[in-house]
């Protein structure tokens, strides 16, 4: 993929005043990396509290809470730590992507060395709870021994990544560049093995307020359209740590 000259980068985002004045992240152990869809067992399960748990397909678990969690905390801000590490296996594996106050869930993605995997089904956990903030169930599934290879491929850097996406015309007039954070996303999946893709998320917000996510693939250039359900108004992610 040709990138264009910073240049004339700037001043596309000059005209179309287009704001990015983030510091530049620099990432040294990003590749394309492989791993295997989780297979559950009853039996690693059983250690798991107040919660009665169906799997399917060897692969999904759904789990309905017997006993209240609250994911509040006392400040009124949305905290999943805990119910994380004591209800869900492995449950600090998975980063919180988003919050959706109507339909009362949070979607998180699994981590692979720190950063997220975007929209692999696979790869997330959902959390839904009713009026009082209290967890009534979730969905899971996961991945397990990851595998990095083919290290020497050049990597598209941050600004580049959001040169990219302004050069294109993805970027809209009197935008802002609130985030470049470090991914993967699903390149290819082999029966039980999936591949995945180092990938840059660029999140922008509109001249409207609005908030808008864009993905890039970081060695071959592609901008990525997930064909997943995805909520159209996200809400801020208030967890407390």
């Amino acid at each position: 993929m040709q990138v264009v000259g910073k240049t004339s980068i700037e001043e596309i985002m000059k005209q179309e005043n287009i704001t990015y004045n983030l510091s530049q992240e620099t990432k040294n152990d990003f590749y394309y990396v492989s791993a295997n869809i989780k297979m559950f067992t009853i039996e690693e399960l059983e250690s798991l509290k107040s919660q009665s748990i169906v799997i399917t397909d060897n692969t999904r678990i759904t789990s309905e809470m017997s006993t209240p969690i609250s994911i509040r905390n006392s400040k009124g801000d949305y905290h999943f730590p805990e119910f994380l590490t004591k209800y869900v296996l492995n449950g600090m594996d998975y980063e919180l992507w988003e919050v959706n106050k109507e339909e009362k869930r949070a979607i998180f993605f699994q981590k692979v060395d720190g950063e997220p995997i975007f929209y692999s089904p696979n790869a997330m956990l959902t959390v839904y709870w009713d009026d009082d903030y209290e967890v009534t169930r979730y969905e899971q599934r996961m991945l397990k021994e990851f595998i990095s290879y083919n290290r020497k491929k050049d990597l598209l850097t941050q600004d580049e990544a959001v040169g990219s996406l302004a050069t294109r015309g993805y970027l809209k007039q009197d935008s802002k560049v609130l985030s470049v954070t470090a991914g993967y996303s699903s390149l290819m999946q082999l029966t039980e093995t999936q591949v995945f893709a180092p990938t840059w998320n660029i999140r922008v917000e509109l001249k409207d307020g609005k908030i808008e996510d864009y993905f890039i693939n970081a060695i071959e250039g592609k901008v990525i359209e997930f064909q997943l359900d995805k909520t159209e108004a996200k809400e801020p992610m208030e967890e407390e740590e």
